[in-house]
């Protein structure tokens, strides 16, 4: 960890730009926060003043100068308590403005994320996670919380309070002022030495500890795969491995500056600036360069400055902290959206779609390249293939998951970049493998696409999903929560999601087999659930199981991003893709399927 990259010195620098550009949004309040900070920094030497006045007064009586003068007195406390009580009140309403402040950029930050997420394509949220979206909407937003409600208001107290009682320092007696700071170039020198390069060195310990997490995440997430199949030392290998890397980095740098650091630490500690200041100022004082108030006033200070620039120090590491997180909201706030048309077009009323030349990838991977095909209404294409053939790609680009990076999809003769998003999902429905439910009622879950749909037409639709009667059974009925008061198998789940695209009665169907994860009798209920949706509907499914689909009009042979064979079963029976397929999956072929009838319809 000794040589720092160049790639850790631009993430540092990426952070540091991701702070400013966030702290734009209240630009105005931390301004005034830092006005209040000027005004507590310009009266933190008038108590020390008023000390010192004090001081020579009272010595002044003892000593028969002059006698006492009780309003004098009264004057000088007086002058110390105001100054200290509007330094004190200045400095809490400059914090009290930024943490107003930072309360304002959460809600802004959450809101544009939210703005953001509403408009981006639903395949950026298969690349990216719940977890960083989480992370970066409830973690990243309090990792920036220091240097927004803190850094503002104690980084310019931390640099002018020590000038201006410096500068006091100085004009008092100057003497003493030197002796006050003679231990600081040590501190300062070693001090700095130990902390050299450290914003690139943060950068860097934050990748080792993004690679600590994502280890950590993939040994517990998936512990009970990897001890069904005896990889839990492998895993744990893993893990252990990435954190034994982070932890040798972290000594590697850290080691060398706890020695320096701790020796810095002697020159400003307590012991050692009283010896200093009070020993000093007693030889001043002795040659009649010094008076006693001066040297009480400038040891009290010195003994202030270590803490005040240490604050400095603080809130420069909470920078360094702050600026991979600051990145992660800037990136995730701009996320490219999916275009919307300014002048959206309605499809033709006919549930005809149409893929002409269309290539899609993954950064680097070519999951689509020029697939040409149409499906007509009220007939279902399935679509088979190996894993990684691009069947799932092309079949959630129907449903504008994403847009294709060449060529184009049509709807009912109209382009789908050319619909509203409302259009679109009025038209397309789609049951996946994965049924995606919220935690929320029943009743919320199946009218998602339909909010103002009623309680009889909901449970119409269960019925035709095979869910009615388990919905019924429970106490709550269709206002059960999900998750708190129920708890659903794989098979209701799916079925839930078969009677929310039954409610939508979406012309168009995008099917990802349902059944390929359901247990034996769940399968049963599915199909039959499946048998009513897919009537009289433009389909298209993705097939797992071959059987299911053999009396599809048309089933398109998916290889290597491209469409290897298209045709029914019947004419697919002599090409080598489709027959491996057939092998592969144990399927005897035979002729008996009717055109048009699926499995789900038996």
């Amino acid at each position: 960890m000794t040589d720092i990259s160049q790639e850790h010195r631009d993430q540092d620098r990426a952070g540091r730009a991701a702070i400013k550009l966030l702290a734009a949004h209240i630009k105005g309040r931390t301004v005034l926060a830092q006005l209040f900070t000027i005004l507590s920094a310009l009266l933190a030497f008038v108590p020390y003043l008023a000390l010192v006045r004090l001081g020579e007064t009272f010595i002044a009586a003892q000593q028969g100068v002059r006698p006492l003068d009780a309003d004098q007195v009264s004057d000088i406390v007086m002058l110390l308590v105001t100054a200290f009580v509007l330094r004190l009140t200045f400095y809490l309403l400059s914090l009290t403005i930024t943490h107003f402040a930072d309360m304002r950029l959460r809600f802004v930050i959450r809101r544009k994320i939210v703005e953001r997420l509403s408009r981006v394509p639903l395949a950026w949220f298969g690349r990216t996670g719940s977890g960083r979206i989480r992370n970066a909407v409830q973690d990243d937003t309090k990792t920036v919380h220091t240097v927004i409600a803190h850094a503002p208001v104690d980084m310019l107290n931390g640099i002018l309070t020590p000038l201006v009682l410096l500068a006091f320092m100085f004009v008092m007696n100057w003497r003493l002022a030197l002796v006050g700071i003679a231990t600081l170039p040590f501190y300062f020198v070693l001090y700095g030495s130990s902390m050299k390069d450290m914003g690139p060195k943060t950068a860097e310990m934050n990748n080792n500890l993004a690679n600590v997490s994502a280890t950590m995440v993939e040994l517990v997430s998936g512990i009970k795969v990897i001890k069904a199949f005896g990889k839990s030392g492998e895993s744990y290998r893993n893990y252990a491995e990435a954190a034994r890397a982070f932890a040798d980095s972290y000594w590697e740098w850290c080691a060398p500056m706890i020695g320096r650091c701790a020796v810095a630490a002697e020159f400003v500690s307590i012991p050692v600036l009283l010896l200093v200041n009070l020993g000093g100022g007693a030889l001043l004082h002795a040659m009649g360069l010094a008076t006693l108030p001066q040297i009480i006033a400038c040891t009290l200070i010195a003994l202030v400055l270590p803490n005040a620039m240490m604050s400095v120090a603080n809130i420069t590491w909470s920078y360094q902290l702050a600026g991979s997180a600051a990145v992660r909201l800037v990136e995730l706030m701009d996320t490219p959206p999916l275009e919307e048309p300014e002048h959206p077009h309605e499809p033709d009323g006919r549930p005809r779609v149409v893929i002409r030349d269309v290539s899609y990838s993954y950064g680097e991977t070519q999951a689509l390249r020029g697939v040409d095909l149409t499906l007509e209404p009220g007939t279902v294409t399935a679509l088979i293939g190996p894993s990684g053939s691009g069947k799932s790609t092309l079949a959630t680009l129907i449903a504008r998951f994403d847009d294709p990076s060449q060529g184009s999809i049509e709807l009912g003769g109209v382009d789908l970049r050319s619909l509203s998003p409302d259009v679109l999902y009025r038209n397309v429905s789609f049951v996946l493998q994965d049924a995606m439910l919220l935690n929320a009622s029943i009743a919320r879950n199946v009218s998602l696409p339909r909010p103002e749909a009623s309680l009889e037409q909901i449970r119409d639709a269960a019925r035709a999903a095979q869910i009615d009667d388990f919905v019924m059974s429970l106490p709550k009925g269709y206002d059960s929560v999900i998750g708190t008061d129920c708890e659903l198998s794989g098979g209701e789940a799916q079925r839930l999601s078969i009677a929310r695209a039954i409610l939508a009665d979406a012309p168009v169907l995008v099917m990802d087999e349902a059944t390929a994860f359901a247990d034996p009798d769940s399968e049963v209920e599915i199909q039959r659930a499946l048998g009513g949706l897919v009537e009289g509907r433009t389909v298209l499914v993705i097939a797992h199981r071959l059987n299911s689909v053999v009396g599809a009009h048309q089933i398109a042979v998916m290889k290597e991003g491209r469409i290897a064979a298209l045709g029914t079963h019947e004419t697919l029976l002599d090409n080598d893709h489709y027959r491996a397929l057939l092998a592969q999956g144990g399927f005897v072929p035979t002729s008996s399927a009717k055109e048009g009838q699926v499995d789900c319809h038996e």
